[in-house]
Formats: C-alpha cells, structure tokens, sequence
C-alpha cells in the first residue's frame, strides 16, 4: 500500500479495531462476573458495525485492506481481553492474547509500510 491509500483507509482500520475492543467488551460486559454491567460497550459496539458497515458502501476498499482492517478487529478483541485478564487476575493469564496482539500489531505495521527502510532524498 502507499501512502495515499493508507490515509484513504485509515478510517475503515481505526474503525474496524474499535468495533473488535467494543466488541470483546460487549461479550466481557454480558457474559463476565468480574466486570460489572454497563450499556455503553454495547451502544459502543452498535455505533462502531454502523460506521464500518456505512463506510463499506460508501468506498470501494482497495486491495489487501479487509485483511488488514480484519487484523485490526481482532487486535482490539484481543487487546481488550489482555487488558482485562491484567486487571482481573483471576480470569487467567494474558500471555496469549498479548502476544497475538503483538505479533498481528507487528504484521499490519509491515503491511502498512510503516517499517520499511527505504528512505527517500
């Protein structure tokens, strides 16, 4: 990807890893003791499909980009569950979650061009 499409697209990544935080604490809020109730993941998480989904109809992605913005959704579902695994202790570890996270963080940077060494005069 260059340049351009990487600030054409940002919108739909930064989208898209909102909806899989949200999403994961839509899950966490209704299914989990140990955090409490609130509507707001699930206002959140609604609000989030929407924009997504209006932003797909509304532009055309370019190649490789659903890839990506589906690296990022799973990001923030896996971000939020290793977030929450530190602050519940009980809940288990958050080894695993931290480092898919890390290494899905790692290819979409790649991905994106961001860790590249070319540089140009």
């Amino acid at each position: 990807m260059n340049k351009d499409q990487i600030k054409a697209e940002r919108k739909t990544l930064v989208m898209s890893l909102l909806a899989g935080l949200c999403g994961n604490a839509t899950l966490s809020v209704l299914t989990s003791g140990a955090v409490s109730f609130s509507i707001f993941p699930v206002i959140a998480f609604a609000l989030a499909v929407y924009c997504l989904y209006q932003e797909y109809l509304n532009k055309p992605m370019s190649e490789g980009t659903p890839a990506i913005a589906f690296a990022c959704f799973l990001v923030g579902a896996f971000g939020y569950s290793a977030f929450l695994r530190a602050m519940a202790p009980e809940m288990g570890s958050n080894f695993l979650p931290l480092m898919i996270t890390l290494g899905l963080l790692f290819w979409v940077t790649y991905k994106m061009g961001f860790m590249s060494t070319k540089t140009e005069a």
